[in-house]
């Protein structure tokens, strides 16, 4: 991909987030398995480690704050990495930031990964998982 469509990508992802946000005052959330998008939780009845983040997401568009963590205790984190990767990828799109992903990447995701395994299996154990 060219630089001027990185460019391009770069300063129309806040207008997809814009719309995003827009779009979730009118989505009406419905409780229970039946109305979810997650195959996981369609096949097995269990909801997946991810299961709550779009609702989460929805909540926080909407400022419902509580809402959304009792959701999905880790949606905040997750928009506030989507913001601070956005700005880094400003600053590399500005040659002010060489970016070395293959130094970080590799144990960032696992530590996603660990986290989102240990929250689902705490909130799986405790009966807290969104039903």
């Amino acid at each position: 991909m060219s630089r001027g469509y990185r460019a391009l990508a770069w300063a129309l992802a806040p207008v997809a987030a814009a719309a995003a946000w827009a779009a979730a005052w009118g989505v009406r959330l419905q409780p229970g398995p039946e109305h979810t998008l997650c195959l996981f939780r369609r096949l097995t009845a269990v909801p997946c480690p991810g299961c709550g983040l779009t609702r989460a997401f929805v909540h926080l568009a909407r400022g419902e704050w509580l809402a959304a963590l009792a959701d999905h205790p880790l949606a905040p984190l997750v928009v506030l990495e989507l913001a601070a990767g956005w700005a880094l990828w400003g600053l590399a799109l500005a040659a002010r930031y060489r970016p070395r992903p293959e130094r970080w990447l590799g144990p960032w995701l696992l530590a996603h990964a660990a986290a989102l395994g240990a929250l689902w299996l705490g909130r799986l154990a405790t009966g807290t998982l969104p039903w």
